[in-house]
């Protein structure tokens, strides 16, 4: 399974990977969704969550998938736009290829949770104003709605065994974690303390070295812990987490034009997605 897995996320990245921008390159981003929707369709009826931010309409695409138990369902997102100038090899096309192989996983074998899995839009304009995240968070909240647990993935495919690689926004950290980028890390707040545990175990299950963090007041005492679409669920206070590879704290591309696939570790990218899958199906 793992080098079909490799290669099928492979496939997906080669789609994916452009200038994709939701108003500097809309030939890029209209593209990408429709081919997320496109992936998506495969397994079930795909709805849009339309929001309309500074006078433009952008859309999350929602897939839901049955579990194997009635309950609350585990949301899983990952956003597709890119910064204006990069390709968004890393950030964030690895999330979303992750996300489609999630589907198709999952559509032939569920989970033990019903699974909805959201492509969101705009993440990359979260701090100057609405995102697809913080739109859909303050919906579920406003139509309490309750969530078993929600998963951001967050670039998940650089990896660097260099001594020193690996950088922390605040010492104690650096104390407490490797100085090697070669690991996957999984943020927390408190609600999820459990998930963590369970989740990094079945990562490392699957070849993959895993660290886990616990943050408290909404990751607000360390910003960074801040940066992706989960922290506006914090925001409504449901449980959720960030998977991640750390993004600036170790990729030197970061939101630049250099986030090529070429600079991916698809082996690590492989394992992570193979370990959360089999984290998933029990939790």
């Amino acid at each position: 399974m793992s080098l079909e897995l490799k290669e099928r996320l492979f496939a997906h990245l080669q789609e994916i990977v452009c200038d994709r921008d939701p108003y500097l390159a809309t030939a890029g981003h209209f593209f990408v969704k429709h081919y997320i929707r496109q992936e998506l369709e495969k397994y079930g009826s795909v709805e849009s969550f339309a929001f309309t931010v500074r006078g433009k309409t952008h859309q999350n695409l929602i897939l839901n998938l049955p579990g194997k138990q009635r309950g609350f369902p585990i949301l899983v997102g990952a956003h597709y736009d890119a910064v204006p100038g990069t390709p968004g090899a890393d950030d964030n096309a690895t999330g979303v290829a992750v996300l489609l192989e999630l589907a198709r996983i999952f559509a032939s074998e569920p989970a033990r949770h019903p699974l909805r899995l959201v492509a969101f839009d705009l993440e990359e304009y979260g701090l100057l104003g609405g995102s697809g995240a913080s739109e859909y968070a303050s919906h579920l909240r406003q139509q309490n709605q309750p969530l078993r647990l929600m998963i951001s993935l967050e670039m998940l495919g650089y990896y660097d065994s260099t001594p020193g690689s690996q950088q922390y926004p605040i010492r104690l950290l650096e104390r407490l974690y490797p100085n090697c980028g070669n690991f996957i890390g999984l943020i927390g707040n408190l609600p999820t303390i459990l998930d963590l545990v369970y989740l990094s175990r079945s990562i490392r299950q699957a070849g993959v070295s895993s660290e886990w963090l616990p943050v408290f007041n909404k990751g607000l005492t360390v910003p960074q812990t801040r940066l992706s679409d989960h922290a506006h669920f914090w925001d409504q206070g449901y449980p959720a987490m960030m998977i991640t590879d750390t993004a600036m704290l170790r990729n030197p591309h970061y939101h630049k034009a250099s986030d090529t696939i070429e600079t991916l570790n698809l082996d690590f990218l492989a394992g992570v997605c193979l370990g959360l899958v089999q984290g998933l199906q029990s939790l």
